[in-house]
């Protein structure tokens, strides 16, 4: 029923001293977070938690799968193992004189349907049985949040504490019970002077479940993904009614009085990630807020809650209520990807490269304003910080595999050398980064050759499906795959068909 985990491994070398540091730096800190589970090798979040959270890990280990795919496959298979019967997932699993407990006093989080299916791939679509359990485990999932989560029958799903969002000490809850700073259980609490909320995340969180969903009906073939893609619609137009205001181009959550609440907040972006914007509210949020120096796109971009807000606070430890976080770097690469702002992507990520690789440690936030490393709470070996920057690389220099597609990247470092492989089950995907040229192998074949600048799409046999351009800027160049060679002029994101 389970995944086969096949040999996985990355091969990396370059002539920029500083970027080859910072690669094996966070290859070698991964390697330590890296725990055994009751017998079963798990990648931990690191950075002193020292257990898989559902917010982080099925993510992370996701895109750990390029360098160890049994970890990936049980960083998402333990939790469909401890599901509640009640479809309820674990918010953590720690361990506990060498057993697995799970634990369920709030949500934290939901990075795993995408992550989940995903994992499919890596194995070669080898398990049909695996589909299955996806997808019961996902079907019982959204079917408990519907049933318990919208208490006021309103048709928008709640939070009923701080973590159910992972945002440890946001300002933004200010005024809760602090003694409710989880909430276990199946009942909305009465008398708490916050909570109950209606949440953009938990909705996100119905809705990702609800498009893998979809793609899982499509590969059993039962005949219910037109249903679940419907159900998912719902989700995206009660967001779009309800909490999404048209004169801020802005989702906000709205409080127990039903009124929107005045944060500003990154998690707009976590919204972006379930993919549960239309393209053109992604397009509005990301051009008025997150590319907005004043709010979002700060000396080091992405704090949690946009920085002229007054409920914003730039305090230097495990607190969402204003600085930059590892993780929101790590969800906003597919949160970007999911409306092609490879451009953008490009920035926010060589933003983060240039940061922590001034150090080479890997801290859970950043000052917005500086770019220092917040280590109050000495969290240096934060999971989620390190494997943003491999992938950062591995989408700028490198390989991705995404479902039945290979992303190459091909964007160039300027005159330096960068040379990728991606080594799976038996097969080679490599990029040879040069000063002026960009070249795409398979198992020593060449797929393309390219001026830098260009992110490019192929099947798994190196079939060129489209390339698009990553630079800020319009971007002349000449592209050749196979016998077909072309000039090209691009705009930022702009792709170029039929290559």
């Amino acid at each position: 029923m389970e995944i086969k985990p096949l040999e996985t491994s990355v091969k990396f070398e370059t002539s920029d001293g500083f970027l080859g540091n910072l690669y094996r730096a966070a290859e070698t800190m991964l390697k330590g977070n890296v725990k055994d589970v009751a017998g079963r090798p798990v990648l931990i979040e690191g950075g002193g938690y020292n257990s898989i959270w559902i917010e982080t890990q099925p993510m992370g280990g996701e895109m750990y799968a390029k360098r160890n795919m049994e970890a990936a496959i049980n960083n998402v298979s333990l939790f469909m193992d401890y599901q509640h019967e009640n479809g309820r997932y674990p918010y953590r699993i720690s361990v506990v004189e060498g057993k697995p407990e799970p634990a369920f006093f709030q949500f934290q989080g939901f990075c795993f349907p995408h992550h989940a299916l995903n994992l499919y791939y890596w194995g070669k679509k080898q398990s049909a049985g695996y589909l299955g359990k996806l997808y019961r485990s996902l079907e019982a999932f959204d079917a408990y949040l519907w049933k318990y989560r919208d208490s006021d029958g309103d048709g928008c799903l709640e939070i009923w504490c701080p973590l159910d969002t992972g945002e440890d000490h946001s300002n933004r809850f200010a005024g809760a019970d602090e003694a409710r700073w989880s909430w276990p259980g199946e009942t909305p609490p009465l008398n708490d002077p916050v909570f109950p909320i209606e949440s953009m995340d938990v909705m996100g969180y119905s809705h990702d479940a609800r498009l893998t969903l979809a793609k899982l009906s499509g590969l059993l073939d039962n005949g219910k993904a037109a249903e679940w893609d419907g159900k998912a619609a719902e989700v995206r137009r009660k967001i779009r009614s309800y909490l999404w205001d048209e004169s801020r181009d802005a989702c906000y959550d709205r409080g127990k009085d039903n009124r929107f609440m005045p944060a500003l907040q990154h998690n707009n972006l976590r919204v972006m990630y379930h993919h549960a914007f239309s393209e053109g509210m992604a397009r509005c949020f990301l051009m008025r807020h997150l590319l907005n120096p004043d709010e979002f796109f700060t000396p080091m971009p992405l704090p949690s809650i946009a920085v002229n807000n007054p409920v914003f606070r730039n305090i230097s430890e495990n607190n969402w209520s204003g600085q930059c976080e590892g993780l929101t770097y790590q969800r906003a690469i597919r949160a970007l990807e999911n409306y092609g702002f490879y451009s953008e992507m490009a920035v926010f990520g060589s933003k983060l490269i240039d940061c922590v690789g001034k150090r080479n440690t890997f801290p859970q936030q950043f000052d917005p304003f500086t770019g220092e490393f917040s280590e109050a709470d000495k969290r240096t070996t934060y999971g989620p910080t390190a494997l943003s920057v491999l992938e950062y690389i591995s989408r700028f220099y490198g390989v991705h595999l995404q479902f039945d597609e290979i992303w190459w990247g091909a964007l160039g470092r300027k005159d330096h050398q960068v040379s990728y492989t991606q080594k799976w089950d038996g097969g080679e995907y490599t990029v040879e980064t040069g000063k002026n040229e960009v070249t795409g192998l398979l198992n020593g074949r060449e797929v393309f050759r390219t001026t830098p600048g260009l992110r490019v799409v192929s099947d798994w046999e190196g079939r060129i499906k489209s390339a698009a351009n990553m630079t800020a800027g319009s971007l002349e160049g000449e592209f050749s795959a196979g016998a077909e060679r072309r000039r090209f002029r691009l705009r930022p994101n702009e792709v170029l068909e039929n290559v």
